[in-house]
């Protein structure tokens, strides 16, 4: 026997380890069910039973007493009182009457209650084939006899009380009616009794399957804990075995990460050389790229200025030529002409500050930066015959940089001049700036009569280096630079899309419309319209 235990011992030991688990979640769990299974039976075998008894045995008894009792009480004594004449015979008929109403219902109640005994499919298989229930106190035969003398002396009572007339008052007859009617207590007490016999009997069985049940509940719970623990001391040597074997595989693991950390070290040391050698590289090629980035911006924001320029050096030639140059005239052309250039000054500042992060900010009205803009292409503006209208709803004095959004507005500017001069009709050339303040933001609105984007165009127009113009006449980069200003550094929106609008008198055109918008804190401040 020991050599078996120890087979079977040194059998789940040897188990894997998801074995050993699972037959432990097995048994604990097939142990609860088990438990349940076996209290939810005891609990409705109990149930089941107390039900019968209460239906079965209780009710039929009071069914029993009843009848006997409308025997002795509305049979016997309303004879008894007709007999002396104390109530009338129409009174005895109808208390007769009512009388075997109520007898032969309740005899029928207990003859189908006996019929119906409806036995649950679980507690007849616990008393017939586990705990294998004694009925030898159970006489069939006995009860038939007695219910069947019962029906007998009934149906006599009932015709001799048929008889009974106005003027029936024979002794005999009398004497004989009530024998029948306590032969017929009689067997109703011995069928009471036999009925009460059976219930006790029944409840001694009820305990009997209760205390049994009991006991396999005691059982299973036991067995469930003795195989918890047995498989709980497997499964922790288990643990300790793969705690052992993994410390193991640990220091070997170490050992080579120590090694290979050896090698690496002086691996990293060479690529960290050659990595500092194509640093350097990178950073001159950045610097170069820097270099021309910055030099490709200056050229583009010279490129209105200069123009301007030429056109004020051709202007003195062309007076010259006429005999109209006068001192005024060339008091304002170099009055202008030195507006440019020290506009063009203030460019190389500007861009040589463009990426720098201490950038200083001032206070400036937003109207007079954009009739900055304005006036820095107002020559190029008049000699393609394009209108200006600056209309300002409310304008707003701001904290924020002034030459890099005047460098915005100029752009945009220039843009709707090269497309108004390439597809619309000198008289008919318009530029809009609409100034506005909307809740929290400053909102300007500059639109173009040119016709519109191309649909396919539009989503690429503030791409760096994406123009449709030769590469003489633009580098791409003017609405790239001005979106990373307004949204970059002031922390705003620039967008662009296409309308149908009424720029000029009645007729409706196609136009291009730029929306600037700018937040406004709380320190600016608004400024009455001009």
């Amino acid at each position: 026997m020991k050599n078996k235990i120890d087979k079977l011992i040194n059998y789940f030991d040897n188990l894997k380890f998801r074995y050993k688990t699972a037959f432990l979640i097995f048994i604990i769990a097939g142990g609860m069910i088990c438990i349940i299974i076996l209290s939810q039976i005891s609990i409705f075998a109990v149930k089941q039973d107390f039900d019968i008894l209460f239906d079965k045995r209780t009710k039929s008894l009071m069914q029993l007493e009843n009848i006997k009792d409308t025997f002795q009480v509305n049979v016997q004594d309303t004879l008894r009182d007709f007999e002396k004449k104390q109530i009338s015979f129409e009174q005895t008929s109808e208390v007769l009457k009512l009388a075997q109403e109520i007898i032969d219902k309740n005899w029928l109640l207990y003859k189908n209650q006996i019929k119906v005994q409806n036995k649950d499919f679980l507690t007849t298989f616990i008393k017939d084939f586990i705990i294998k229930e004694e009925n030898y106190y159970e006489n069939k035969a006995l009860k038939n006899n007695i219910m069947n003398n019962i029906n007998t002396k009934m149906q006599i009572i009932k015709s001799k009380l048929a008889k009974i007339n106005i003027d029936t008052n024979e002794e005999k007859f009398h004497l004989e009616l009530n024998l029948q009617i306590n032969a017929v207590s009689i067997y109703l007490t011995s069928l009471i009794n036999y009925d009460l016999s059976l219930a006790i009997n029944e409840k001694r069985n009820t305990d009997k399957i209760f205390n049994i049940i009991l006991i396999f509940s005691i059982i299973s719970i036991f067995i469930v804990f003795l195989f918890s623990i047995i498989l709980s001391i497997f499964i922790i040597n288990n643990f300790k075995k793969l705690h052992n074997s993994l410390e193991q595989k640990v220091d070997i693991k170490t050992k080579e990460l120590q090694e290979l950390n050896m090698s690496l070290e002086s691996k990293i040391s060479k690529e960290v050389s050659q990595n500092r050698k194509k640093d350097i590289i990178m950073f001159q090629q950045a610097r170069l790229a820097s270099l021309g980035e910055m030099l490709n911006n200056i050229a583009h924001q010279w490129r209105q200025p200069l123009g301007s320029i030429t056109m004020i050096i051709q202007s003195f030639q062309t007076k010259l030529l006429l005999g109209k140059l006068t001192p005024d005239f060339v008091d304002e052309k170099v009055k202008d002409a030195l507006f440019l250039a020290n506009n063009m000054s203030n460019t190389l500042d500007d861009f040589k500050n463009f990426f720098s992060p201490n950038k200083i900010k001032s206070k400036f009205s937003i109207k007079n930066c954009i009739e900055h803009s304005i006036e820095l292409s107002k020559y190029l503006l008049l000699r393609e015959n394009i209108k200006v209208e600056l209309t300002i709803k409310k304008d707003v004095e701001i904290n924020s940089f002034y030459n890099e959004l005047s460098h915005v507005f100029l752009n945009i500017i220039t843009n709707a001049k090269d497309a108004l001069c390439s597809n619309v009709n000198k008289n008919d050339r318009i530029i809009k700036i609409i100034v506005n303040k909307f809740e929290n933001n400053l909102v300007v609105n500059i639109v173009d009569n040119a016709g519109g984007i191309p649909q396919e165009v539009l989503p690429k127009i503030f791409e760096p280096y994406y123009t449709t113009k030769y590469k003489s006449a633009g580098t791409g980069i003017g609405l790239y630079m001005s979106k990373q200003i307004i949204e970059k550094h002031m922390e705003g929106q620039l967008s662009c899309k296409n309308i149908r609008h009424k720029i000029k008198d009645e007729r409706v055109f196609d136009c291009t419309l730029f929306t600037i918008k700018i937040p406004i804190k709380n320190n600016y401040k608004e400024s009455d319209d001009e």
